[in-house]
């Protein structure tokens, strides 16, 4: 059904292939919006490791105001080896992700049909959804250094888990759980971090008691990062703190087929504010410029983009021609084994998007 909207996009291409694979995302956004009836505004920003360069930030005091005024914020890469890579985290993505409080990220790991995975058996497939707690937990500001420099120095880095913050994560992952497979899987390490691990467990047994519809089983995160390796099977929704989540999706990533096909989703579905969709591979200076790079995972992340804003008919078209580029082996990049360049791939998955058009040119 035509929808008639107009989405106000912000996109910052970041650093390295950021630059290579977004004009493909944003090609097929264009592509599926004039096939679905409504409109895309771009408004792109030079906010990157470059930027900081000439003018010493990530982006300018502004950046997150500007950012608002958007529907959603579509991300490249970020990173270069001119500048620690702490520098371009905190100076860009979490300031992002605080600002909107998008406390959700969103990654799926799933095998797609033509895509060798380096597990072995993989006829049961592979769809593992993780929900990453994207807010506090690990990754908290508070800390800091004594004596630094001297043979005394410490350093000391706190984790930070509100009641708060804890449950609305773990109520998101058993709501995506009531509407997949109806299991959830907790990644914990109660048995070794005795304050916020075993208050995680805390809340995760609340809140699974509210949602009786729902398994839900806690696993040590060690073993629980050897069950993605041996039985991904059996995984469905795992929901894990800010730094389980993010160790996690990147092993989601390669039993998958590769980093390179990876898409993410930063979100708050409690707030009108603009979310944050990035493919995880990171800008990868050693291909950038190649013309090499896997556009699959910023095309992916555009999809989720697009159906977080409702146009999920439109991102169920640019995926159905993802997996047929892939399942009847078109084109396909280095990291899957191909020789492809992103161009080749980008073009495949657009002659697919065309093709799915309505013959008399009508609108779905």
């Amino acid at each position: 059904m035509s929808t008639g909207s107009r989405y106000s996009i912000a996109v910052l291409p970041g650093d390295g292939i950021g630059h290579e694979v977004m004009p493909p995302a944003l090609e097929v956004v264009e592509a599926v919006a004039a096939q679905h009836g409504f409109a895309v505004g771009w408004r792109e920003l030079p906010w990157s490791c470059a930027y900081h360069h000439e003018h010493g930030r990530m982006m300018p005091e502004d950046g997150t105001d500007q950012l608002r005024e958007h529907d959603a914020i579509l991300l490249g890469a970020v990173g270069d080896p001119s500048l620690p890579d702490h520098v371009s985290l905190w100076g860009l993505l979490i300031p992002i992700r605080r600002a909107f409080d998008l406390y959700a990220n969103i990654r799926p790991a799933l095998l797609l049909p033509g895509v060798e995975s380096p597990l072995r058996d993989t006829s049961r497939g592979i769809d593992i959804l993780v929900v990453r707690e994207n807010s506090e937990g690990e990754y908290s500001e508070i800390g800091g250094r004594f004596r630094p420099g001297t043979p005394e120095e410490v350093a000391v880095q706190e984790a930070v888990f509100s009641r708060r913050g804890t449950k609305r994560i773990i109520e998101y992952a058993a709501r995506a759980a009531e509407q997949r497979s109806g299991r959830l899987t907790s990644a914990t390490k109660s048995n070794g971090i005795i304050h916020s691990m075993t208050f995680w467990d805390e809340v995760f047994h609340e809140v699974m008691a509210e949602h009786p519809s729902v398994e839900g089983r806690l696993m040590h995160v060690d073993a629980l990062a050897a069950r993605f390796v041996s039985h991904p099977h059996d995984l469905d929704v795992v929901v894990g703190s800010n730094l389980f989540g993010d160790i996690l999706t990147d092993i989601g990533a390669v039993i998958v087929g590769s980093m390179g096909m990876a898409p993410s989703a930063n979100i708050n579905p409690d707030a009108d504010v603009p979310g944050m969709f990035e493919p995880v591979h990171g800008s990868a200076p050693d291909i950038a410029g190649r013309g090499i790079a896997n556009p699959i995972g910023q095309i992916w992340s555009a999809s989720m983009m697009l159906d977080h804003l409702g146009e999920t008919a439109a991102a169920a078209t640019i995926m159905e021609a993802v997996r047929g580029v892939l399942g009847e082996g078109g084109p396909r990049t280095a990291d899957l084994g191909g020789s492809a360049t992103t161009a080749d791939v980008t073009a495949a998955v657009l002659d697919r998007i065309r093709d799915s058009a309505p013959q008399n040119g009508a609108r779905s």
